[in-house]
């Protein structure tokens, strides 16, 4: 009886590691074509007497869960961030400077309009730069507003080391973290919620047109 049972229960075993490799790469694949392209299409530096400001496009479509979230009254927080860092050559760069971006984005049921706040942190501390509420139409014009920054003051001239060489690492991301409590569970690992792009440039302004 055992020589004849060993047999069967290797094959049965194998069988089943096989079908969860196959569920496996299935999974895998499904997240990889779910997962949410983002771009950031133009990114602009430019030096003015007393700052640096940055203008930048990207380019995503929302994903549908989002979307539907959005529908149900879940406000969703898209933020831009930058961090000045001074390059040195027997360490890693030193971050400097930081700024960061929000936009609040959230649907009025009774009036079907979207609602689009932005704050802004200012360059040197914490506080709110700059407080901006428009109202849209349609989630296409919401989008086109979100996807699109300009002439932002991210660092103070007088900040900087004229001598003295710079990167700006510049991100954009969906966040997670103010989502309620239930959505980010939900959200956790899920491609679809993974919207997000990131470069990191040196801090050199580009010839004037």
């Amino acid at each position: 009886m055992t020589d004849s049972f060993t047999p069967c229960w290797k094959n049965k075993t194998a069988s089943r590691l096989l079908r969860l490799l196959a569920a496996w790469l299935l999974l895998s694949a499904a997240l990889a074509q779910a997962q949410v392209s983002t771009d950031i299409t133009q990114l602009h530096l430019e030096r003015t007497d007393d700052a640096w400001q940055l203008s930048a496009q990207l380019q995503f479509d929302m994903p549908a869960v989002v979307e539907e979230a959005l529908l149900k009254g879940i406000p969703m927080v898209f933020v831009y961030s930058t961090d000045v860092l001074r390059e040195r050559w027997y360490w890693y760069d030193k971050k400097v400077l930081s700024a960061e971006r929000q936009m609040r984005l959230a649907y009025q049921p009774l009036t079907r309009r979207w609602r689009l706040n932005v704050s802004s942190g200012a360059p040197a501390n914490n506080g709110v730069g700059l407080a901006l509420n428009q109202s849209y139409d349609t989630l296409a014009q919401a989008l086109s507003a979100i996807k699109r920054v300009s002439k932002w003051r991210v660092a103070e001239a007088a900040d900087l080391d004229g001598a003295a060489k710079y990167k700006l690492d510049f991100r954009f991301r969906l966040d997670l973290g103010q989502l309620p409590r239930p959505f980010q569970i939900g959200a956790l690992g899920q491609s679809d919620w993974d919207i997000a792009a990131g470069a990191l440039v040196p801090l050199v302004a580009e010839s004037g047109k």
